[in-house]
């Protein structure tokens, strides 16, 4: 009991070090790209998506080479793509309480958004059938797949932005800080999440054991709520200081670059593919997370103009994950 106890304390501690240096790295992201005249849009998908997707890249690696739970892994990296979409939702709560969010938002999102459900369809082909792709050594070819797709649509993304001309003006700097003194910041704030996350799936695999509930539901919902609570934190701050961009592009882009994480998860897993290793009960957040990434393009391309409380395209991001979550558990 009492180590159950010190497993739960150390796992709420390791989520409020990623709450909070991931609420210090967007400030200080957000004060780079300011001076270095980058486009809100490209630096979302981008650096800050790559950033607030530092406890699943650590949190993969360490379930694969130190805790041999390959199913944890991928359980945290499907799990954080349905609950980064479902943060559009809870964006809208916090934004203008009468204007929808999406409404707001650079149609260019639907860029990212697009290849988000390209690499998660193949994800699902790959979760149903792990050697669909072939095998290279040890490593899925579906993991040289998910890389070359990620690096396809981050420089689509950057021929977007800079086609479109979206790029900033260098703005100067009512912080007091050198460009050198922001860089350090972000950087140690960075190696604080990277810290925190790795010990997340150590506490996580051994509540999911005591739980019953099993790793793949443990680490869908709870691993993976807990690693994007960076995403949460900066993208609500985000849209307080009316940068909604920002916001949106972190979300879009944190699940591009998830589903690249698991390339390097199997990767870094020598005992072969590894989605031979995993439950195929995942399949029921990825095809989830298609389906709620598709109302998020609707609702980008529709722009309504009113909402009560929450936009009809955000009520549906909420309805069906809750439903996917509901399933998960049924079927775990």
């Amino acid at each position: 009991m009492n180590t159950i106890l010190l497993h739960i304390i150390g796992f709420i501690v390791v989520t409020v070090i990623i709450v909070i240096s991931g609420s210090r790295l967007s400030k200080y992201g957000d004060i780079m790209a300011d001076m270095l005249g980058w486009g809100k849009m490209f630096m979302g998908i981008i650096l800050m998506a790559s950033v607030t997707s530092m406890p699943e890249l650590m949190s993969g690696i360490s379930s694969v080479t130190i805790l041999d739970a390959p199913d944890l892994a991928v359980g945290d990296i499907v799990g954080s793509c349905a609950f980064n979409i479902l943060i559009i939702s809870i964006m809208d709560m916090f934004y203008n309480h009468k204007k929808p969010l999406t409404t707001d938002a650079e149609t260019g999102h639907i860029i990212a958004a697009s290849f988000g459900i390209m690499m998660l369809s193949m994800l699902a082909f790959t979760i149903l059938m792990p050697d669909i792709f072939g095998t290279i050594v040890w490593v899925g070819g579906f993991s040289l797949l998910f890389l070359v797709l990620y690096l396809i649509a981050i420089r689509v993304v950057f021929l977007y932005d800079k086609k479109n001309n979206h790029s900033l003006e260098k703005k100067n700097n009512s912080h007091g800080l050198t460009l050198k003194q922001v860089v350090f910041k972000y950087a140690l704030n960075a190696l604080l999440l990277m810290g925190a996350a790795m010990l997340l799936p150590f506490f996580g695999k051994t509540l999911a054991e005591a739980s019953g509930l099993g790793q793949s539901f443990f680490g869908t919902l709870f691993i993976a709520a807990s690693t994007s609570l960076p995403e949460v934190v900066v993208s609500v701050a985000a849209i307080r200081i009316g940068t909604i961009d920002l916001a949106i592009g972190n979300v879009f882009g944190s699940n591009i670059f998830n589903i690249a994480i698991l390339s390097l998860d199997d990767i870094l897993y020598t005992k072969g593919p590894i989605f031979l290793f995993t439950s195929p009960n995942h399949i029921i957040p990825v095809l989830g997370t298609i389906v709620i990434t598709a109302i998020g393009i609707i609702g980008i391309v529709f722009k309504a103009e009113k909402k009560w409380k929450l936009a009809i395209d955000t009520s549906l991001i909420l309805a069906v994950y809750v439903l996917m979550m509901g399933l998960l558990y049924y079927k775990t």
